[in-house]
């Protein structure tokens, strides 16, 4: 059973008395079960599992009733076989309900769909548990899920799992995603009445009800966020004033590491628990299960909050402020005590391991460098910078500190490889030796050494290496193409829609030319390597230049040219050397990456190194041009994001 040490509340008063709380009740009905502990209840269809209603604040429904049941709260899976074109939706409606624990201080509940290996064609070779809380005193409900393969089953791909919650539009019609990311938004028939514009997704509002929004473009790829930063999200409710948060306390069980981009709340009013999916990366993140492999993961929990104004406030935003404050307390509460999953690992059950990260770069300095700021996690056993493409067992990460020092804390047992990255240096580190985490155990690493991709002195340099773009050149958008929350927000504008075809306007003849000493990457890079739009939808590729100056030349010796990508789409990039007519270039990547970053207003999708060797040779005194060429045309998100460029000397270089 829950105790009351198990599931009381920690608050911004410290520990809160459940007592003074109702007891929590479970109401089995025909065709539902209804979970109330007199703050908020949950109604959810017998034996599908979805949620139909949550009713709080006075409200009898905060869900949109308009829907069919099975249409308000549910957790779904893209999927498909792998001799499939076409993708299969499921929203994992289950078949039994088994009522895990009910007193008085909480409820879990778990909706369990078995695999039927007889009809393997038409149904998805995995076994479901998703599982719902209501604990007494909480505002809101958890949801978490295990997802389980056995060994022999059939070969699938699963593209996306997720939770989602549809929320009644005549109630909430303010969205928060960041302290600076916030808004009224358009309601869905704004965008029915609409225009759609180069994809589905994006609609310029022509007329909406509230005039204010008239002439903006609405595109749910406008509020994603990256996994480090999606903590806390969702809607608020002017009258009475109600929100309806969802907040993710680790991050753990997400694929694709901290920078991994996806989702959060978009027009509907929708709110999404994005667990997995390919956005931002394409099929990389695909989780492909094939030869019988077995697997079983658990996703969550995460928690729905639900708040109103305290008494003697009367401003709704105050309820932003109050679910990040809530967020807090969740994290800090991670790894939670209640979830009764045998899956689940509890604190007892974690381990950590700790150490200084130290960058050796004697072209910088001869002393060793702090990591300050790196990104250091724990992830499954694979080459340096697989953690972003893994997709099926658990992450752990942490940041640096100023001096390098980290401590990853709370991880599952296991084995994992230890992982990476320094902003302001390229490449990724990986740990030599496994680091093999038990339960109670605190692993001490001590100094590690990170030896960044490096053969000779700095000659010139473009860029930031921090796996963006946001550092370059980001242009205003068309002034009928405006989103205006981004018009204020500019340190995010690259988020606005259509930035592509700006180049096009800027550059509508000749390719941008880069002469280093000259320009400056922030005003004169264009963020995005992209087509040139030529008229009546025909789009080019284009050829950058980068021109320097060379006084001195080793001819015998090897130069670097280091590119370091933040993403690609459906690209090739093409290098050439101080003659853009040779046939054949110096080097190619061949097609790369299905980010979609471009269109998605990501600013940055996978990270991908490239190190060039170039003999002295083909160097000239003087005047020097490397030759950037984009060459898969036909469409104006096929394209290259640059992170960071740099041209090395020989080792001996002076």
């Amino acid at each position: 059973m829950y105790s009351e040490k198990t599931v009381r509340r920690i608050t911004k008063k410290g520990f809160q008395d459940l007592e003074s709380y109702p007891p929590v009740r479970l109401h089995l009905l025909e065709n539902h079960v209804v979970m109330d502990n007199g703050l908020v209840n949950v109604t959810l269809s017998v034996p599908e599992g979805m949620v139909t209603g949550i009713q709080y604040n006075g409200i009898a429904n905060l869900l949109e009733e308009r829907n069919k049941e099975n249409d308000r709260g549910y957790w779904d899976i893209v999927w498909n076989l792998p001799e499939a074109h076409g993708n299969i939706f499921d929203k994992l409606a289950a078949t039994s309900l088994n009522v895990v624990l009910e007193d008085e201080n909480g409820i879990e509940l778990s909706f369990t769909r078995t695999y039927d290996d007889s009809i393997y064609e038409t149904q998805l070779s995995l076994n479901i548990d998703k599982r719902f809380i209501l604990l007494r005193g909480y505002p809101g409900f958890y949801t978490y899920g295990i997802f389980e393969r056995l060994e022999g089953w059939p070969d699938i791909n699963v593209y996306q799992g997720r939770t989602v919650f549809k929320l009644q539009d005549k109630l909430f019609e303010y969205m928060a995603v960041s302290d600076e990311r916030q808004r009224i938004m358009p309601t869905a028939d704004d965008r029915a009445r609409g225009q759609i514009l180069d994809y589905p997704e994006a609609v310029l509002l022509t007329n909406p009800a509230n005039t204010f929004l008239r002439g903006e473009v609405d595109d749910k790829y406008q509020y994603s966020s990256d996994n480090k930063d999606n903590r806390v999200h969702g809607w608020i409710c002017p009258d009475p004033p109600t929100g309806f948060w969802m907040i993710t306390p680790s991050n753990e069980f997400k694929t694709g590491g901290p920078i991994k981009q996806d989702l959060t709340s978009h027009v509907g009013p929708t709110t999404l628990s994005m667990y997995f999916s390919t956005h931002y990366a394409g099929e990389p993140l695909a989780l492909t299960f094939r030869d019988g492999e077995p697997w079983r993961k658990v996703f969550g929990p995460v928690f729905v909050y639900l708040n109103t104004l305290q008494e003697n406030d009367t401003e709704p935003l105050s309820l932003w402020a109050d679910a990040k404050e809530q967020m807090l307390i969740e994290t800090e509460s991670w790894p939670y005590s209640f979830p009764l999953s045998e899956d689940y690992s509890f604190d007892y059950q974690r381990g950590s391991a700790t150490g200084r990260l130290l960058i050796q770069d004697s072209y910088i300095s001869e002393r060793l460098i702090t990591g300050n700021s790196a990104y250091v996690g724990l992830a499954a056993p694979g080459d340096a910078g697989s953690w972003q493409t893994e997709n099926k067992a658990y992450q752990f990460w942490a940041v640096a500190d100023s001096e390098g020092y980290f401590l990853i804390k709370n991880v599952r047992p296991g084995n994992y490889s230890l992982y990476a990255w320094v902003p302001g240096y390229i490449g990724d580190y990986k740990y030599d030796f496994y680091v093999n985490i038990r339960p109670g155990s605190r692993i001490t690493l001590g100094a590690l050494t990170y030896n960044p991709p490096r053969n000779g002195p700095t000659l010139w340099e473009i860029g930031i290496p921090d796996r963006t773009a946001i550092e370059f050149f980001v242009p205003e958008p068309s002034p009928r193409l405006m989103n205006q929350l981004y018009s204020v927000n500019q340190a995010e504008k690259f988020r606005q829609y259509g930035l592509w075809d700006r180049y096009s306007e800027l550059y509508p003849s000749e390719d941008l030319v880069f002469t280093v000493g000259v320009n400056n990457y922030q005003t004169d890079w264009f963020f995005a390597h992209v087509n040139r739009n030529v008229g009546n939808k025909t789009y080019v590729p284009t050829t950058w230049q980068i021109a320097f100056d060379l006084d001195n030349i080793d001819f015998f010796g090897t130069y670097m040219l280091q590119i370091a990508m933040a993403s690609a789409n459906e690209a090739e990039l093409q290098v050439r050397i101080n003659n853009p007519d040779e046939e054949a270039p110096y080097f190619t990547t061949g097609t790369i990456g299905k980010d979609n970053a471009i269109a998605r207003h990501g600013i940055h999708g996978l990270y991908r190194l490239y190190s060039l060797e170039i003999p002295g040779s083909q160097l000239l005194f003087g005047r020097n041009i490397i030759y950037l060429t984009q060459s898969r045309g036909s469409s104006p998100w096929r394209g290259i994001m640059y992170d960071y460029l740099r041209l090395e000397g020989p080792p001996e270089y002076t």
